[in-house]
């Protein structure tokens, strides 16, 4: 459970918590939107923190009128939010941190930095924005003026629902039922819809241009060169116009880093504390089962917070059941969905038909994917390519279907086990066609 404490700012009360014990503060300034409690629920974000709190205390908090925090009416000016960032680090008894700023939380660390350089260790910008308006003078910003009010319109409608931010927030992630449900729950415990409009328009005419040539402490940009929400071309006006900055420009289109961190803290570990860690993977032969209840969001919907936990408590006991049964390794559990392992690709696939059997007698369906290839073991997750596989295989199913590789029919030849060709596909962010079968 977190431990949730508060900071005093003038009138507001500001939430936040602390990851961590390393000797180095770090005020991690999240995006526009955030809520403490519902962000820790995410496995992503939750060890991103905590493998930066290997080498700093992180400490992360909700702005005014966000999350946990007061909410305000309208929205207020960096200037004001500024002195949150001070409030938050008196609270948490640090004279001086680096600052982390992701997205709108770019202009925020920029302006504190700038005005607070004596409490400033290093400024650390991370897909930070420079000016979401598009105009001739600003080709690279989010979106024209009247884009965005037409785009304002539809907030009441559209703010909390489950629809499409995931792929934009993190391209290279399967957009699973879980992880849209969880954006979801993350804008409707973030802000309501006229608190978001208001911070939208806030944001909107943001430009800190004029600021960046003033600031004085260490600087790292980071920025995915192919960022959906952010171009590019913000980190690299970032680059070009703060005095002595460390540029590093990122493969792919992720705009948040928590989903492949490796290479976001590695940058931070070596800019804050003058050193890497040297990496030794410890690399095995895995199969990896993914399995998530087909319809979550409806079926949830439908049946209320009360059932829908129940229902989830059965879920759980059942495929962890057969996962003992039949030796495979629960890696983690996200809402509704399993990540497991096993030592060989049969049992993997007996476990999965065994789970489906069960659980439709509970009145659930699933789905399964499978897929055999080297993973990497960290400290409580896996990671590698073989896991993207397996998850768009798993994105592939349908209701009580179990999909496998080819390299997994291959793997099984000689057994049993009777396969059904589903063709080849293309997997997002998988090079190549793969094979996919059903087993039946």
């Amino acid at each position: 459970m977190l431990d949730i404490r508060y900071a005093q700012s003038d009138d507001i009360q500001v939430a936040y918590h602390t990851v961590g014990d390393g000797p180095i503060d770090l005020v991690y300034v999240l995006g526009a939107y955030s809520h403490l409690e519902i962000n820790w629920e995410l496995p992503a974000f939750r060890r991103f923190c905590e493998v930066l709190g290997e080498f700093a205390r992180v400490i992360v908090f909700d702005k005014r009128g966000m999350g946990m925090s007061d909410r305000v009416p309208g929205a207020t000016p960096l200037e004001v939010r500024m002195d949150d960032i001070r409030a938050v680090m008196d609270a948490a008894g640090s004279e001086s941190a680096g600052i982390m700023g992701s997205s709108e939380g770019g202009p925020l660390s920029l302006l504190f930095a700038a005005a607070h350089p004596e409490r400033t260790i290093a400024l650390i910008l991370d897909g930070a924005e420079v000016r979401e308006r598009t105009d001739e003078d600003w080709p690279w910003g989010e979106s024209t003026a009247a884009d965005f009010e037409a785009a304002l319109v539809s907030y009441p409608e559209k703010w909390g629902r489950p629809g499409r931010m995931i792929e934009y927030l993190a391209p290279s992630q399967e957009p699973t039922p879980w992880l849209t449900d969880w954006v979801a729950r993350l804008q409707r415990n973030s802000n309501t819809p006229t608190g978001a409009i208001a911070f939208s328009r806030m944001a909107f005419d943001i430009d800190v241009r004029d600021i960046v040539s003033t600031i004085k402490v260490p600087t790292l940009i980071l920025h995915s060169v192919d960022d959906r929400i952010c171009h590019v071309e913000n980190g690299r006006f970032l680059a070009k116009n703060i005095p002595h900055a460390k540029y590093v420009e990122l493969p792919g289109g992720d705009h948040v880093p928590w989903f492949e961190p490796d290479r976001v803290i590695d940058e931070v570990r070596e800019f804050l504390t003058g050193h890497r860690v040297a990496r030794v993977p410890d690399r095995v032969l895995a199969t990896v089962l993914f399995t998530d209840i087909v319809g979550s969001t409806d079926r949830a919907s439908e049946l209320g917070d009360a059932s829908w936990r129940q229902l989830l408590t059965s879920h759980n006991s059942v495929v962890r059941d057969e996962l003992k049964r039949f030796r495979g390794v629960e890696v983690n559990t996200a809402g509704d969905g399993f990540l497991s392992t096993f030592d060989g690709p049969a049992r993997a696939i007996q476990c999965a038909k065994e789970i489906g059997r069960k659980l439709h007698a509970h009145g659930i369906e699933i789905r399964a994917g499978i897929h055999t290839g080297e993973v990497e073991r960290l400290a409580d997750d896996i990671a590698g390519i073989a896991v993207h596989i397996g998850a768009r295989i798993a994105g592939l199913a349908g209701a009580n279907e179990v999909l496998v590789s080819g390299t997994v029919r291959d793997l099984v030849a000689g057994s049993s086990l009777e396969f059904n060709d589903r063709g080849k596909h293309q997997l997002k962010g998988v090079p190549g066609e793969w094979q996919v079968y059903e087993a039946v």
